[in-house]
């Protein structure tokens, strides 16, 4: 099962946190935005089924791939039992177990900093940026 999201990327992307990577369905990014790698994201979790969400809730592995003009990068993670997955603008990839209603995944191999370069110099250009959720 899978769910795409398209967002875009702002000339202030900097994917340098070394936790976290989020999209969010905002229309701005401060400078201080490490984490985020794409804004005006056109769905977000409050657009996931149930059967979606049950899904993510009891994967043992959930691949994120995450593409911008042709430049792919793929992030594995976990879904739990307890997560939300039900924030209306933001979606959380996190190296941790934290869980609030932000996150998508927990325990993933990579976060903003992780990212194929090429990817984030094309965000940065306010490019488009195809998010897919496999489980």
């Amino acid at each position: 099962m899978e769910f795409i999201i398209k967002a875009k990327g702002h000339k202030n992307v900097s994917a340098t946190h070394k936790t976290t990577l989020e999209i969010t369905k905002e229309d701005y990014l401060t400078p201080t935005g490490h984490c985020i790698i794409g804004i005006e994201a056109d769905k977000s979790m409050t657009d996931f089924s149930e059967e979606f969400k049950e899904k993510l809730r009891n994967a043992k592995k959930i691949i994120v791939e995450i593409e911008v003009e042709g430049i792919k990068d793929t992030i594995i993670g976990e879904g739990h039992k307890d997560l939300i997955l039900n924030h209306p603008t933001d979606i959380v990839i996190r190296k941790s177990n934290y869980i609030c209603p932000r996150t998508l995944m927990i325990n993933a191999n990579k976060s903003a900093k992780d990212i194929n370069r090429e990817i984030v110099k094309k965000l940065k250009e306010g490019k488009e940026l195809i998010f897919k959720i496999i489980v």
